[in-house]
């Protein structure tokens, strides 16, 4: 399986520049972001990927909405790959709002709200929940007979998660599983 951290959002330019969450709920890709997403796509081409799992953030879905496009793969959306809840770009949108941005995609199955919903108030998701969650995915996609054509389009915290590697933007990184 390959996880694949979404391109360059409108909140990493600024958080990475000054260390201060800028206060963007669930941020879009850039230029840049757009164009890395592109990248991967190609990278992927030729590797066997026949199916795409994304995160519900809008960054995720556009980045695996440009991978898609280029490889003509499917996208399932999946809540339990989002970033760890503390920044306010861990704020997703409602899926009302992601159905009508994102109209080819299946929104029916999200809780509304489907995202760790305390950011900011003082419960951010701690990084036990998070390797918890991340513990669940594992155990869940284990059992996925078709794992080594699988890429999930994911986050920097999830990533770390589940490998303890710091991506970057749209990088890809093996998942590697026991057996």
């Amino acid at each position: 399986m390959l996880l694949i951290r979404h391109g360059q959002s409108e909140f990493n330019v600024v958080y990475s520049r000054t260390r201060v969450d800028p206060g963007i709920p669930d941020p879009r890709l850039t230029d840049l972001g757009r164009a890395q997403a592109a990248e991967v796509g190609a990278a992927l081409a030729g590797r066997g990927v026949r199916r795409l799992i994304a995160s519900p953030y809008t960054r995720a879905i556009e980045t695996a909405l440009i991978i898609a496009d280029r490889l003509g793969l499917p996208i399932s959306l999946d809540p339990l790959v989002g970033e760890r809840a503390a920044f306010h770009c861990d704020i997703g949108s409602p899926p009302s709002v992601l159905k009508a941005r994102f109209p080819a995609l299946d929104f029916d199955h999200l809780d509304d709200p489907w995202w760790h919903d305390h950011v900011g108030l003082g419960r951010d998701e701690t990084e036990e929940e998070l390797g918890a969650r991340g513990a669940r995915f594992r155990a869940r996609a284990s059992a996925f007979a078709d794992r080594t054509d699988v890429a999930v389009v994911t986050h920097w915290g999830f990533i770390r998660a589940l490998t303890g590697y710091e991506a970057k933007n749209a990088e890809i990184v093996r998942l590697q599983f026991d057996d």
